[in-house]
């Protein structure tokens, strides 16, 4: 039995599980405090977050107050600078304005005297056209008279001789129809005598055959009653077929007759239609010879007719040819003049910008002559001008203003010119002088080949000397020569 109060040794499986328990004791303990530690930084983290916040909101809304001060500085000086410049931006429109309405004045007047120029030569050329037309209106219907004349004579001319053919042809036509009737009566008269004369001696034959053809008649007869009784016996059937071709004889006959009476009356009709053929060639010949000659003068007529429209047409088309021609150049010099006009209006747009206050308050300058001596140039130029002339100034009258303007530019012009020129001139000296200076304080090959009056050596200069005459003295002595001699340090200093 063990005694009491003594533990009794633990095996190593138990001082396992103790350790382990000590551990997972410890690393709960451990976790607990990262636990709170964490909620801890956490909530530490939050208050300075909202510290923080806090201190920011506090130092904008500062700084806001002061950038406010600071910005409404600003915008006061802003201010009255603006409202300065805004007073000498209008004082300067003020003064453009006036010279625009100024310069719109002129320009509407320089307009309505151009307007009613233009309206006047307008009212010229329409004058003009007017009596051109007038006088093509006058030329046409005296034109128009002449051919209505020349073609009413024509037609009753032809009217005439229309008439007068026709009378003749009447005339003829009487005459044939006369001669034709005549004819007829007497062919008529010549038939019935020889009928007359044929029917008698007919008869007077007809009388004497018919005693011969009697006796005759009676011996053939008998003859031919024996003939007859002896052929009737021996060719009745031959008699039969005898009477029908008889028969048959005696109606071609007649037909025969009756085609060769038509065929005469047609041997008749056609010798009348060849005389009426042959009369009627004659007069359609002649007609034809007729037509044929007025044809030849209306050809003649046509032929003139042509060449006189051939040459009207060609004058025409030369005085077209010299209207478009003209045309061309009248428009291409009046866009000449318009382009011109518009390169003067940008040429003076351009100047207006560089001109001055006083320019563009008062742009005319005012005459500089005494009154005696503009009276004197306006009766000079009175008596020296003709009508014409005067008719064209009092045109151009509303150039003055500008002609005032291109003679102050062309004033100013020349001065600056004659101020350039004396400028140059006064530059020319001072570089010279200065290039004299310069060759005196410098020492080189070529300021020792040259003329320098700084140049001094024993006493000498390399200026050319003036010959000096020598004066006499009494007793017949000459003066000795004298010379000026100056330092270049004297004229150095006094230069400098």
């Amino acid at each position: 039995m063990p005694k009491k109060g003594k533990k009794l040794p633990l095996s190593d499986e138990d001082q396992l599980l103790l350790f382990q328990q000590k551990l997972l004791a410890e690393e709960e303990m451990a976790k607990k405090k990262e636990r709170l530690l964490s909620q801890f930084l956490k909530d530490k983290l939050a208050k300075e977050e909202h510290n923080s916040a806090l201190n920011l909101n506090k130092i904008n809304t500062q700084w806001r107050t002061v950038l406010r001060e600071v910005k409404t500085k600003e915008l006061h000086k802003d201010i009255e600078i603006l409202s300065q410049t805004f007073e000498r931006v209008v004082d300067c429109k003020d003064s453009v304005i006036k010279s625009l309405a100024k310069d719109l004045s002129e320009a509407e007047e320089q307009y309505a005297h151009a307007l009613r120029s233009h309206l006047h030569n307008v009212d010229q050329l329409l004058a003009l056209q007017r009596r051109r037309l007038t006088l093509l209106e006058e030329s046409y219907t005296r034109e128009l008279e002449a051919l209505t004349k020349e073609f009413e004579t024509e037609r009753k001319m032809i009217i005439d001789q229309h008439e007068k053919e026709i009378r003749y042809l009447q005339d003829v036509f009487m005459a044939m129809e006369q001669n034709y009737i005549d004819a007829e009566y007497e062919s008529k008269l010549e038939f019935q005598s020889m009928w007359d004369d044929l029917k008698n001696k007919n008869l007077e034959e007809k009388h004497f055959l018919r005693l011969q053809l009697e006796n005759i008649v009676e011996d053939l007869w008998r003859r031919f009653q024996e003939a007859l009784k002896n052929y009737t016996d021996v060719t009745e059937d031959r008699k039969i077929a005898f009477e029908a071709l008889k028969v048959k004889d005696e109606k071609s006959s007649k037909e025969i007759e009756a085609q060769m009476k038509k065929i005469q009356k047609l041997q008749d009709a056609i010798g009348i239609l060849k005389g009426k053929i042959m009369v009627h060639s004659h007069e359609s010949e002649e007609q034809n010879q007729y037509i044929r000659n007025d044809k030849e003068l209306v050809l003649v007529q046509l032929r003139k007719l042509k060449a006189q429209r051939t040459q009207t047409r060609r004058g025409a088309q030369e005085n077209l040819l010299k209207l478009t021609l003209e045309s061309n150049a009248t428009l291409k010099a009046l866009r000449k003049t318009v382009d011109k006009g518009e390169k003067i209006l940008k040429l003076a747009e351009i100047c207006r910008k560089y001109e001055t206050e006083e320019e563009k308050v008062l742009p005319f300058y005012s005459s500089t002559l005494d009154p005696e001596e503009q009276a004197e140039i306006v009766q000079s130029n009175s008596e020296e001008l003709t009508e014409e002339l005067a008719k064209v100034m009092m045109d151009y009258t509303g150039m003055e203003n500008f002609w005032k303007r291109y003679n102050k530019v062309k004033l100013e012009q020349l001065s600056l010119q004659r101020r350039r020129a004396q400028l140059l001139e006064i530059n020319g000296k001072l570089r010279e002088m200065l290039k004299q200076y310069l060759d005196g304080i410098s020492v080189s090959d070529e300021v020792l080949s040259q003329i320098n009056p700084l140049f001094i050596v024993n006493y000498r200069s390399n200026l050319p000397q003036p010959l000096s005459t020598p004066v006499a003295q009494p007793g017949g002595k000459q003066c000795p020569t004298t010379y000026n001699i100056i330092e270049a340090a004297h004229v150095i200093s006094h230069t400098l």
